[in-house]
């Protein structure tokens, strides 16, 4: 996958940049830098950039601004670098629509390991394994096709869901009834990619039943088990695409 894809650096610190960048380009990647949100803006409007590696600390508009700007019209994959390994800090950034966070003080090949499974779960349906051909999961008048990795609602509208969001819901649609701890959760739809202690599946879960539920302060399909974790608590069909 890494062929293709292009990665855009945005942070203020050159010498990281040109690390980052080398480090990254010797694995296969296409890199470019920006060093400001004018920068940023600029590359995403003349090329076709496949994730952005994004500085929380940012000169003029920081990198919650500028995350919240870029998804509020795409689903561009966001992972957010900080200085600073507050855990405040990461759920904000994951509240603003990114899909993962790193510590700057993580060794690279962290950083590449996460870069690798942001782009895995946000491919495009080609390169999803014959598994997950021609399959629809239906659960309370939701549509999920797995091969095109889209969600429908029950007036058939298409609800636009980031790859991060996608895995989650499949991963309760796949073991409906079932109550699936954080942990499991996070190997099911992160393949163990976060800490021990990532608290990010409850950002995910609030942003999921923000999309699903007919009201998300009280869930009637992502309930919540004290002490346990989440069900799916409605019965999935697999339909078979026409």
């Amino acid at each position: 996958m890494n062929v293709e894809s292009h990665l855009l650096i945005v942070d203020d610190d050159k010498e990281l940049c040109s690390l980052l960048s080398k480090f990254l380009t010797r694995h296969g990647y296409r890199v470019s830098t920006a060093h400001n949100g004018e920068e940023m803006a600029s590359i995403l409007d003349s090329a076709r950039v496949s994730l952005v590696i994004l500085d929380l600390m940012l000169p003029g508009e920081d990198g919650l601004v500028l995350c919240r700007r870029v998804r509020a019209t795409s689903t561009l994959p966001i992972i957010m670098l900080t200085a600073m390994g507050d855990e405040v800090d990461r759920i904000i950034g994951l509240e603003m629509g990114a899909d993962d966070y790193l510590a700057k003080v993580a060794n690279p090949r962290e950083l590449l390991a996460r870069i690798r499974a942001v782009l895995r779960r946000a491919g495009p349906p080609e390169m999803l394994g014959s598994a997950d051909q021609k399959r629809i999961l239906e659960f309370a008048g939701w549509r999920l096709d797995v091969t095109h990795r889209q969600l429908y609602s029950a007036k058939n509208a298409l609800v636009p869901l980031r790859a991060a969001e996608f895995d989650l819901l499949l991963a309760f649609a796949e073991r409906p009834q079932r109550v699936l701890s954080r942990d499991q959760l996070l190997d099911l739809s992160r393949g163990r990619s976060a800490g021990v202690f990532d608290r990010s599946i409850d950002v995910q879960i609030s942003r999921l039943r923000r999309k699903i539920e007919p009201d998300p302060k009280e869930p009637r399909l992502i309930k919540t088990v004290r002490s346990g974790g989440y069900v799916l608590a409605a019965n999935v069909v697999l339909v078979s695409a026409s």
